[in-house]
């Protein structure tokens, strides 16, 4: 009998594997569209299109950090017809805001990651620096203001970390998106920035920012010849990654399959070809491995935020 109860559920498994999804399934990104969780979402949703038969849509649903697309898959159906693309910002914002109604790493399954991409210390070219050392020598004597997409982002709090590890005070100035933050840097209004890498990459190449640093432990590809800050800084780490989440209770198997492929799709040369362009680091692995990744983060910048008392806006 227990025999049979056993090879009953395993059939049950498969079937329901077999069977999703049923409909489109809705991939939640928190933030506006062209924004890197956007890009990643759709890159990896015509993926998944492609290897399941049914469509993948891209449901961009922004604000408050990217709480508001987080609580949408939290609340959402358990069935795996509702994704979240995940964003690092849900590490800083368990921390970073004290009233949500709801706990991410509690009320969500983790399926798979997808890629982690440095950020990038790059300044102005009027800034006279060349390297690493030669900023923080600088910014010790001379008042710079580093650029960041909003309190609380990815790129605030890799300049918070940098200010804290390497002793300097650099002035945050926050702005409401990277493409506003992007602007005042190219434009000299603001000295130094600590934006993604995917953020970046064109500017640089156009010479219209001067690199100093990858805030990854490993240099990055995309910048051959760029030092990684702990290769100045010892310990400094900071990065963005991003992966795939479902509601809490979605079944098993289901996030078996898209784990599965997921990883299946960062093992496409054209999809690794892309990522790896960007400066990504492929984040291939279990659904536990992702879940370790973002209670590690959680912890980490939970302490950064709560040291520099940094508050939501």
């Amino acid at each position: 009998m227990a025999a049979s109860a056993a090879a009953l559920r395993a059939t049950s498994r498969v079937a329901s594997a077999q069977s999703y999804p049923t409909r489109p399934v809705h991939v939640v990104v928190g933030f506006a569209a062209g924004s890197t969780t956007d890009i990643l979402a759709r890159l990896m949703g015509q993926w998944l299109s492609q290897r399941f038969g049914q469509q993948f849509i891209i449901e961009n649903r922004p604000g408050a950090g990217g709480n508001i697309g987080a609580e949408t898959v939290v609340r959402a159906s358990a069935d795996g017809h509702t994704l979240l693309m995940v964003p690092p910002a849900v590490a800083a914002n368990a921390t970073l805001y004290e009233h949500l109604s709801f706990n991410f790493i509690r009320d969500t399954a983790p399926v798979a990651g997808v890629v982690r991409v440095p950020n990038v210390v790059e300044v102005h070219p009027s800034v006279p620096v060349s390297d690493l050392p030669g900023l923080i020598a600088y910014a010790k004597v001379h008042p710079l203001s580093f650029a960041s997409a909003g309190i609380g982002t990815a790129s605030h709090l890799a300049g918070q970390l940098f200010n804290r590890t390497a002793g300097l005070r650099l002035q945050h100035v926050p702005y409401r998106g990277d493409g506003p933050a992007m602007a005042d840097l190219i434009a000299g209004q603001v000295q130094v920035g600590f934006a993604t890498m995917t953020a970046s990459i064109g500017h640089i190449r156009a010479g219209q920012l001067r690199p100093l640093a990858v805030t990854t432990l490993q240099r990055s590809d995309a910048l051959p010849g760029i030092p990684s800050v702990s290769e100045y800084v010892p310990g400094y780490e900071a990065s963005s990654w991003f992966g795939i989440a479902a509601p809490r209770q979605t079944p098993a198997d289901i996030v078996e399959i898209l784990n599965r492929e997921t990883n299946a799709g960062l093992a496409d040369p054209a999809i690794k070809e892309r990522l790896l362009d960007m400066g990504g680091m492929l984040l291939t692995g279990s659904p536990a491995d992702f879940g370790k990744l973002i209670a590690n983060e959680t912890e980490k910048w939970g302490k950064v935020i709560r040291d520099a008392g940094i508050k939501a806006e």
